[in-house]
């Protein structure tokens, strides 16, 4: 009975003990936010941007309370820096992480300013109309398209090159094959196969003035006695 009463009090230490440690890293985590945050807004209004958007970006996290982090970063990209495109990712980041928040509306209106102030920058200090800037996106893109494919044929003919110097090799290979080299040896075994011929000829000639019943009215033509 004392053993397990021992064990009692022993789990219960031990769950009080992890409740104050969560709970006291959970104050630590939230007095170096509230820290940061605190840290940020002072440098911010000194001037010191550069440094207020350091600390800005040390509280960040995966929480949902980042959003007003990134909201304040946009604002100040965007209204001090004259940054849109670091603007427009923090301002897309709010609504991705508050969608539903205080500030949404707002954000929208200062994406599409932004968008087009981003493409402004690209194309110059000129304002552009958004539908200008919109056709200027398109064309650079099917620029891009018409540089890519040179590209492309140029690297298609080596390839037919190869495929060509192929084919030729074939041929070549056919025209090998139906040409026969003269070897040595066919010179005398032609010349004793002439030799033949002229002694069959002379033999049946021979044959033809002394037995002419041998042969028909056709010439050369040998008919074997019975």
């Amino acid at each position: 009975m004392m053993k397990h009463y021992r064990i009692a009090i022993a789990w219960t230490c031990l769950s009080l003990f992890f409740a104050c440690g969560l709970g006291a890293c959970d104050r630590i985590g939230t007095s170096r936010y509230a820290q940061l945050m605190q840290d940020a807004e002072s440098k911010s209004a000194r001037g010191d941007f550069a440094r207020a958007i350091n600390l800005y970006e040390a509280a960040l996290d995966d929480s949902p309370r980042c959003a007003e982090i990134h909201y304040k970063l946009a604002l100040l990209y965007d209204d001090k820096l004259n940054d849109p495109v670091s603007a427009l990712h923090h301002f897309k980041r709010y609504l991705a992480l508050s969608p539903n928040g205080p500030h949404v509306n707002e954000v929208k209106k200062s994406i599409k300013h932004d968008e087009i102030a981003a493409l402004t920058a690209l194309s110059g200090d000129s304002v552009i109309p958004r539908s200008e800037a919109v056709q200027l996106r398109n064309e650079n893109l099917n620029l891009r398209k018409e540089l890519e494919a040179p590209a492309g044929s140029l690297r298609s003919a080596p390839e037919k090159s190869q495929a060509n110097d192929a084919s030729s090799k074939k041929i070549g290979a056919k025209k090998a094959d139906r040409t026969y080299a003269v070897q040595s040896g066919d010179t005398s075994t032609g010349s004793r196969f002439s030799r033949r011929t002229k002694k069959t000829f002379a033999t049946r000639k021979s044959l033809r003035s002394v037995r002419p019943w041998l042969f028909r009215k056709t010439e050369l033509e040998f008919i074997e006695p019975l």
